[in-house]
């Protein structure tokens, strides 16, 4: 029914997931993110307590392997699961029920795992993971984007499309970037548009929001407003 990536970009430290499927609000279920531990997508009949039980795992220093096959355990439903995940280590593991809709499978790498269920065909797979690669010039979001794109492209969800999201978190223990579309007649198309305006207008920005390292963020309002001007932006829309 979906079809996603989990990926972990070493020299950010970021993890990320991409999905996207022909249900609504996929972005409510499938993806699980924890900063310094890993990325996991839960999909096929999701089950939502899976992605907390395999990033509990990994923190705990098992393989995504050992994690998924743990969370899986007590899960009687597990047949009807898909559930992939990377770590921070760059390893990476996918688990396709026996009685996942056809057609289900899954390409592991170094560094990031594509999955999905309930497909047109394996081409879904091979054209986005084709697609991370050829564009591994671009920042991890848009490479993303492309790469589900591509795998539309193929066939995507053979039942059709309708929500589609996108979440990365790097060091904090909330999501850098985090949107979704739940509901468009051009999921993906949509979360290119979002994409777009996550980048002019929240991720110039980012390092001047409360973080660890600095757990206050820049509060000079001045400096703050000469910053907005400089970019341009209209100061009635400050949040």
């Amino acid at each position: 029914m979906t079809w996603s990536v989990v990926i972990h970009e070493p020299e950010s430290g970021a993890f990320a997931v991409a999905v996207t499927t022909c249900s609504f609000a996929v972005g409510a279920s499938c993806p699980h993110l924890r900063a310094g531990v890993g990325a996991v997508s839960t999909q096929s009949f999701t089950n939502r307590y899976l992605g907390p039980a395999v990033l509990d795992g990994m923190a705990r220093g098992l393989s995504p392997t050992a994690a998924i096959e743990g969370a899986l355990a007590g899960d009687d439903g597990r047949n009807l699961r898909q559930v992939h995940a990377v770590d921070r280590f760059g390893r990476s593991a996918a688990f396709t029920g026996a009685n996942c809709v056809d057609w289900a499978g899954e390409l592991t790498g170094r560094s990031q795992s594509v999955a999905g269920n309930m497909l047109a065909g394996p081409a879904v797979l091979n054209d986005t993971v084709a697609a991370l690669a050829i564009n591994g010039n671009l920042p991890l979001p848009e490479r993303l984007a492309m790469a589900l794109e591509a795998g539309e492209a193929a066939g995507g969800d053979r039942r059709g499309r309708q929500s589609a999201a996108m979440r990365l978190v790097t060091t904090e223990d909330f999501p850098d970037l985090d949107i979704r579309v739940d509901d468009h007649p051009e999921p993906l198309k949509e979360l290119s548009r979002l994409l777009a305006i996550w980048r002019r207008d929240r991720a110039p920005y980012l390092d001047r929001q409360p973080r660890k390292a600095n757990p206050s963020g820049v509060i000079d309002m001045d400096a703050t407003e000469a910053a907005w001007k400089a970019a341009g932006m209209d100061l009635r829309f400050r949040r």
